[in-house]
């Protein structure tokens, strides 16, 4: 037997007759399962826990690239010869023409923004005005043609567009008439006095952010730079690009088109911070799921060396039967690494399941919890998403198996060093 090869066909029949051994039989068939359920909830724990994060991510990120702009190019404040401070681009149509005119851009359209006070039905809410042309709004992904509205958006140049939170929170419908009032309005001799205006609604979108959803109003561009004391002005350019991840390299090029006092503001300035926060989050969140699947694994251990002291004379009989040691060695690693290996098999189906159905679940965990489970109003999203990547799927199994497969030597070690005289001497 010396010149067998490894991993002989005896040596997977004699350990497959030791994992489905009954305890009676000097088996730890017991303590197999409780190494398999392990092994299976552990990683099933990380792959749902990774799938989730990534969903989360990505959701979060093209809730914001598919409302707001990539980058928006604004001017610098400054003093003109009247000694009235401007801000703003006055040849903004030229700006946003030079903007386009850069590979890699898709949409440049000038805006005008400001924050006034909405009310209906006699309920106030703070808003955000944004100033745009109808074609302009029409290629805002999650806003314009093929978003999640209802209403027509032919009819914008005539009325507002609002977002769902909006019409939720002050009781409108399209059709209804929404006030606006701004503190900096007409310009008397007696001072500012606030600017009320009353708008129809015409559309009302879902952008699948709760705080755009709940803050956000579109009014065209002309009948904006009226209402804020803008004419012949717009406050920014926004910009969006072919791949938002590389805005940064955009920078020098948006800045020569911009002009002289140009600025830039990219959506990484404005969420940079939450995503690195989420990627912290992530690594230590992977870290402390291994630390389970570890746990798990040690389970392994603790089997395998009740299977190696109850089967001492059995290792003795097949070293005195010409068994190598490499061959006893081998026979417990496959019984160990089995285990592991059909542990993160199930784990990664369950893990794979929960990832596709995370919908149902959810809904059925909500149901359960008595609904209120999930607050769009501190998480940003409606709903909590989930997304398998296979890198995520490779690195739960490589973990598991790993540590499966490290563990397991060990105690097959152990055995495969028993002296087959020390072994028998008391049988």
């Amino acid at each position: 037997m010396a010149n067998t090869p490894p991993f002989a066909g005896f040596e997977w029949m004699i350990a497959w007759r030791y994992l489905r051994a009954r305890r009676a039989e000097g088996g730890v068939s017991v303590m197999t399962w409780i190494s398999l359920v392990g092994i299976t909830l552990a990683v099933f724990a990380l792959i749902a826990t990774l799938s989730v994060r990534a969903g989360f991510r990505a959701e979060f990120v093209d809730t914001i690239l598919g409302a707001n702009a990539h980058v928006t190019v604004y001017s610098a404040a400054r003093v003109d010869d009247a000694g009235v401070t401007q801000r703003g681009f006055a040849d903004f149509d030229a700006v946003a023409a030079r903007v386009r005119e850069i590979p890699g851009v898709t949409r440049a359209a000038p805006i005008i923004k400001g924050q006034v006070m909405a009310t209906a039905n006699g309920v106030n809410l703070g808003v955000e005005v944004y100033g745009m042309r109808l074609e302009d709004v029409k290629t805002i992904p999650r806003v314009g043609i093929g978003a999640d509205a209802y209403g027509d958006l032919g009819n914008y140049d005539h009325g507002i567009a609002i977002g769902s939170g909006i019409a939720r929170e002050l009781g409108l419908m399209v059709g209804d008439k929404l006030r606006l009032i701004s503190p900096n309005g007409v310009k008397t001799a007696f001072g500012t006095s606030p600017r009320v205006n009353a708008y129809e609604v015409v559309y009302v979108f879902t952008a699948g952010r709760y705080d755009i959803d709940r803050t956000r109003i579109y009014m065209p561009l002309a009948e904006a730079q009226s209402y804020f004391n803008r004419e012949g002005m717009a406050d920014e350019i926004e910009v969006m690009l072919t791949d938002p991840e590389a805005a940064d390299s955009y920078a020098p090029a948006l800045m020569a088109a911009g002009g002289a006092g140009a600025l830039l503001w990219t959506w990484r300035d404005s969420a940079g911070s939450f995503l690195r926060a989420l990627s912290i989050e992530d690594n230590v969140m992977f870290i402390i799921l291994s630390i389970l699947v570890l746990i798990a694994a040690m389970n392994i251990i603790s089997g395998l060396i009740m299977l190696v002291k109850n089967k001492g004379r059995d290792i003795g009989i097949l070293r005195t039967m010409g068994l190598t040691e490499g061959s006893i060695l081998r026979v417990f690693f496959i019984c160990g690494a089995s285990t592991g290996l059909i542990g993160t098999l199930c784990g990664v189906v369950l893990g794979c399941l929960f990832a596709i159905y995370i919908d149902p679940i959810f809904s059925f965990v909500n149901y359960v919890a008595g609904g209120g489970v999930w607050d769009p109003s501190i998480r940003g999203i409606y709903n909590l998403p989930a997304k398998l990547m296979p890198g995520d799927v490779f690195s739960a199994v490589a973990l598991s198996l790993g540590l499966s497969f490290i563990v397991t030597l060990f105690p097959a070690r152990r055995a495969a060093r028993m002296n087959p005289v020390e072994a028998l001497r008391y049988e």
